[in-house]
């Protein structure tokens, strides 16, 4: 695939209503985000299935990516346009040889800059660090610091995406210390016009 790891990157929340989903996505698809991650957790093999087969006809008719979040077989048998891996899902090489080389393979690296090189190594095509700020999704997870965006940037060959409590407030110094992608769940799911908040994102990503 040809597109950049680059802007606002829509995760979904576990949600297992689809026409609503759907909604949403669309929502947020017309204001403008770049990438979309299918993400429920707690869904079934077949609510997965159904979810996700939506999903792409969206995302394919607005000609945005979309990756599923651990489920390599999925996204083979969907034919989606990568997976989001974390360090004890699916290794990135193993996910690689299932989905071939025209996929997108990103890889959480939490608040560890060597398992980003490691990633980087692997074959990953991103990298994400995070959470960078307190997050409802995932309250326990380590803080990764705007430090940590500089160098990857520095250091890396490969887009670096932030993800966790990112909200319309405190997005812009990770994208000054480094960061392509911001990774945004609650704060477009909850916004009551989902285009208009994603289409705030956008003035921040622009390059001066």
């Amino acid at each position: 695939m040809n597109f950049s790891i680059s802007g606002l990157y829509l995760v979904t929340p576990d949600c297992d209503d689809t026409g609503l989903l759907c909604a949403q996505v669309t929502q947020a698809l017309q204001g403008g985000v770049a990438l979309v991650q299918y993400r429920h957790k707690t869904a079934s093999d077949a609510l997965r299935l159904e979810q996700a087969t939506a999903l792409l006809a969206i995302c394919r008719q607005a000609n945005v990516p979309l990756l599923m979040n651990d489920h390599v077989a999925l996204a083979a048998a969907l034919d989606a346009d990568g997976v989001h891996v974390g360090q004890h899902d699916s290794a990135i090489s193993a996910a690689r040889a299932v989905l071939g080389k025209q996929k997108i393979i990103g890889a959480s690296c939490y608040n560890r800059f060597e398992l980003a090189e490691q990633a980087q190594a692997a074959g990953a095509d991103y990298v994400a660090f995070g959470a960078c700020y307190s997050s409802s999704t995932k309250p326990d997870a380590p803080r990764a610091t705007s430090a940590l965006f500089t160098q990857a940037k520095q250091l890396l060959s490969v887009p670096v995406v932030g993800i966790g409590g990112i909200t319309l407030d405190n997005a812009r110094p990770l994208i000054e210390a480094g960061a392509d992608a911001l990774a945004v769940i609650t704060d477009i799911f909850q916004a009551a016009d989902i285009a208009a908040h994603c289409r705030q994102y956008q003035p921040l990503f622009a390059k001066n």
